[in-house]
């Protein structure tokens, strides 16, 4: 039977209740980390004046992503996806609040924030994969690319304030965003142990290295998924820009913390632009050309922002890479959500989860070990080019997934005139 096409209710995934818990939480955690990292790096640069040791930020949050990919994935499958969230949650919550505590007390060294860092890494590793396999539990097939879209304006909006709010808060005190964070995180646990419990198909397999590995054995037999989720891997871990931001607001446009909030929020006032539109316009034909193309506008705008000594250009920039990277994340996770049997989502999401890591955290510490070396103008366009680059070479190589059309789970439907 052909799936149901995706809804024209804009607001069709609010029509659950449970959906509306999660919505909620998710936007306050990703207002508080973004908060805390933003506050972060910050006082890291401030301590060292060294761009390899922002680097070094993403790498710690992304070690252990990898490290526990196995055991994160397997945990999303076998157990409760709702309480793994409320656990992360908690424990980012006591990162926060050591953070606060040890800011207070007055800090002269690196070693402890990346220390509380490990620890976020770890609570995030989990937290991943289980946030993104419960989202399909909670809507129907058809609303789901309208939850994804919500989703991402949730997350985006939250990239917005939360830069902002930071750096306003760590200009009144260097405590106070650690404080707001811890508090919002708390919120956030609150709020997802409210998603009422969802049936859905368990992994009842015995734990093994044959069922820890069918995430791999899954993307690397679908095409489409592993077109997807390592296109975003190279194109972001080659051309992400994130991690220099405090170097081009101290030293290339000379702005303070709230300058740096600004820039920090850029991409998300472009991505929630993007999102809600898709979410009342989803992508019904040639979904797989537009995630390329904007694939290719991602490495343009980053270009763009690596060159510019302008204030209102290096903002535009970012508006632009942020509305071409929710195009991107929106046709890539209503595939992997769409097309990945439940008992699998969970491990499916743990190696998408590292994937993504890697071309965020991962991407960061290329971004300041690159500029230690060749200065962060350089570094940051030519990972611009690179992500260029990298949109043309899987069009190529994944024709399967050029050739997608439309988003639901009728895997016939998706493609114009078959393999």
């Amino acid at each position: 039977m052909a799936a149901s096409p995706p809804s024209d209710d804009r607001y069709a995934a609010f029509r659950h209740r449970a959906f509306n818990f999660y919505f909620a939480a998710r936007f306050l955690s990703g207002f508080a980390l973004e908060t805390i990292i933003v506050a972060v790096g910050w006082q890291i640069y401030d301590l060292t004046r060294d761009p390899f040791d922002l680097g070094l930020v993403g790498l710690i949050q992304f070690l252990p992503a990898l490290v526990l990919l196995l055991a994160t994935g397997s945990a999303a499958d076998r157990y409760s996806r709702r309480g793994i969230i409320l656990i992360a949650d908690l424990i980012m919550a006591s990162g926060a609040a050591a953070l606060l505590v040890l800011t207070w007390n007055g800090l002269t060294s690196v070693l402890p924030i990346f220390a509380v860092l490990l620890v976020f890494g770890v609570a995030r590793a989990f937290l991943g994969p289980a946030a993104q396999a419960l989202a399909p539990n909670l809507v129907p097939a058809r609303d789901l690319p309208n939850a994804v879209a919500w989703n991402s304006s949730a997350w985006q909006t939250a990239s917005v304030v939360g830069p902002v709010a930071g750096g306003l808060l760590y200009g009144i005190g260097p405590s106070i965003p650690y404080f707001a964070g811890a508090a919002m995180l708390l919120a956030a646990g609150i709020l997802i142990w409210q998603v009422p419990r969802q049936p859905r198909r368990m992994n009842r397999e015995p734990q093994s290295w044959s069922s820890l590995l069918a995430g791999f054995r899954y993307i690397r037999r679908e095409r489409v998924v592993l077109g997807a989720i390592s296109l975003d891997l190279f194109a972001v871990l080659l051309g992400g820009a994130v991690a220099m931001m405090p170097v081009y607001a101290r030293d290339i446009l000379v702005l303070g913390p709230v300058g740096l909030g600004l820039l920090r929020a850029s991409p998300g006032i472009g991505a929630i632009l993007m999102a809600v539109y898709l979410a009342s316009r989803p992508i019904r034909r040639a979904a797989g050309v537009k995630m390329f193309i904007a694939v290719g506008l991602f490495g343009l705008a980053t270009l763009i922002f690596g060159l510019s000594t302008s204030l209102p250009l290096s903002l535009l920039a970012l508006i632009l890479l942020g509305a071409a990277d929710t195009i991107s994340v929106y046709v890539r996770q209503s595939l992997v959500q769409l097309w990945t049997p439940d008992e699998l989502l969970g491990r499916v999401s743990a190696v998408n989860m590292v994937f993504v890591g890697a071309s965020n955290e991962l991407g960061d510490f290329r971004a300041g070990s690159m500029a230690a070396v060749i200065g962060p103008v350089l570094a940051v366009t030519l990972g611009g080019l690179s992500a260029f680059g990298i949109a043309g070479l899987w069009a190529y190589a994944f024709p399967e997934l050029r050739r997608i059309q439309s988003l639901d789970r009728d895997r016939e439907m998706m493609r114009e005139g078959g393999d």
